[in-house]
């Protein structure tokens, strides 16, 4: 009977666990799964502009523990003349490499301040590898919006992303 009420507590214990989890879990408001609307920059003078390009594309998915992967892509890069990426030119590495942004790692929110941690591991600009990048964010209903800290030329780069799930 002992053995029996072990069991049971045991049991309770972890449904417990399992349930504080899910809540956890629910509770981040960036759990889920963005596509990109838009990936502009504001520059100096406060002007608003695209950065890359009138439909990037892009994911961002966040998992229960915020584990996230990010990618933006500019809709017009040139495809690479042959069928080799090995072999391309210094022009299509060029625009492959600034087209894109893309990294992954854990993400979390610092409500009160407004910003968003992305700690990241591994970057397609490696000098952000092992840094941790603060945003200031918006979400607002389904739309979460951030700005990046300002690039040496003093453009802000903003991306905005539509919850899909």
């Amino acid at each position: 009977m002992r053995l029996a009420n072990i069991a049971l507590a045991a049991l309770a214990a972890i449904g417990s666990l399992t349930i504080v989890a899910a809540a956890s879990a629910q509770e981040s408001p960036l759990r889920g799964t963005w596509t990109l609307v838009a990936a502009d920059q504001i520059r100096p003078d406060g002007e608003r502009v695209r950065d890359y390009g009138e439909n990037p594309k892009g994911r961002l998915i966040v998992d229960a523990a915020g584990r996230y992967s990010l990618q933006i892509f500019k809709s017009e890069r040139p495809r690479f003349v042959g069928p080799d990426k090995g072999n391309g030119t210094a022009d299509e590495f060029k625009a492959a490499v600034m087209g894109s942004s893309t990294h992954f790692g854990t993400v979390t929110v610092d409500a009160k301040e407004g910003l968003l941690l992305f700690a990241i591991e591994s970057a397609s600009f490696p000098n952000w590898e092992g840094t941790v990048q603060k945003r200031k964010y918006k979400l607002e209903g389904r739309t979460l919006s951030y700005r990046v800290p300002p690039r040496p030329d003093g453009r802000i780069p903003v991306s905005v992303w539509r919850k899909l799930d």
